[in-house]
């Protein structure tokens, strides 16, 4: 098994959901660090949402990020695994006004 460090990076995710990383086919990963920056005058709201097979679950929801501040929904000691069919996506209150950046150890 060959393990690989990677970046995925999306710019200015808005008002529709977008998917920020999905792992290719027979890959599992483990995302090790996720921030969401806002990119506006003023705060934003902004969702990560992990779709699995049997469900779509909120890792945020609405959460308030203030003007030139960042969330971060996955560091530190937390970590996320995410299987092969699995995706992240990301959503914010306002029209292209987040950059988002996933780190993840990709296991294939």
């Amino acid at each position: 098994m060959a393990n690989t460090f990677k970046n995925y990076a999306l710019k200015s995710a808005g008002t529709a959901a977008a998917n920020v990383y999905a792992p290719g086919a027979g890959v599992q990963a483990t995302v090790i660090g996720m921030t969401v920056s806002n990119l506006t005058t003023s705060p934003i709201a902004a969702n990560v949402i992990l779709n699995t097979a049997s469900a779509n679950l909120y890792l945020v929801r609405n959460a308030t990020i203030a003007p030139g501040g960042a969330l971060v929904p996955v560091g530190g000691d937390q970590k996320l695994v995410i299987e092969a069919g699995d995706y992240l996506q990301v959503n914010t209150s306002v029209a292209a006004s987040a950059d988002v950046v996933v780190s993840a150890l990709e296991i294939t």
